[in-house]
């Protein structure tokens, strides 16, 4: 994290907020420019965020135009490179996935490997994979609804937890535990043919 947030000017000592993907309305990257400005305006200057992506130029732009706004706690870098999205997984502290559709989801399960909790829009395979932390085994941030709204009520509680370093790291050991390999998913496919077979 230190080193992610030096390359970009930022405090590793704030709360790290990413988004790494395609700057697409489906992904809900139509949101991000005012999520950033209500956030800023809400937070002040505690709390950073990061975006690794491209699409829609509109997009681009709007958050092109917003990062001299707010360089000392935004960073961005229109494109892809691939090494540094894993540096975004691996250094921040939640991911942000606003995403309107989502019919299965990678990236907030490459997040939980990392221990960088997911905060998404409950929707497909976000509501899928991801378990509200409010809940038993719970491990995630999840929030009802595409809107600025619910995706800064969703960074509001992210900030919150930040300040409670205690639960956050047992939230992050218990990201980094659970099992989303094929292995585990075969298994669960035998044993469902096995139960068939024996009826």
């Amino acid at each position: 994290k230190k080193l992610l947030c030096k390359e970009f000017g930022l405090s590793h000592k704030k709360p790290l907020v990413v988004f790494i993907g395609r700057l697409v309305g489906e992904k809900g990257a139509d949101l991000l420019p005012e999520i950033i400005e209500k956030t800023f305006t809400e937070h002040a200057s505690n709390v950073n965020i990061l975006i690794l992506g491209s699409g829609e130029p509109e997009i681009e732009e709007e958050l092109r135009l917003l990062q001299p706004k707010y360089k000392k706690h935004f960073g961005l870098f229109i494109g892809y490179d691939e090494a540094m999205a894993h540096r975004f997984y691996a250094g921040a502290d939640f991911i942000l996935m606003p995403s309107k559709v989502e019919p299965c989801g990678l990236n907030q399960l490459y997040s939980l490997r990392y221990g960088t909790m997911p905060v998404v829009n409950s929707t497909g395979g976000l509501k899928d994979t991801v378990i509200d932390m409010s809940l038993p085994d719970g491990y995630g941030i999840k929030f009802n609804g595409a809107t600025v709204k619910e995706a800064c009520a969703g960074l509001n509680r992210a900030i919150s937890l930040f300040s409670d370093g205690k639960k956050l790291t047992a939230l992050q050991e218990r990201m980094m535990s659970l099992d989303f390999s094929w292995d585990r998913s075969a298994n669960q496919y035998l044993d469902l043919y096995k139960s068939l077979t024996s009826l």
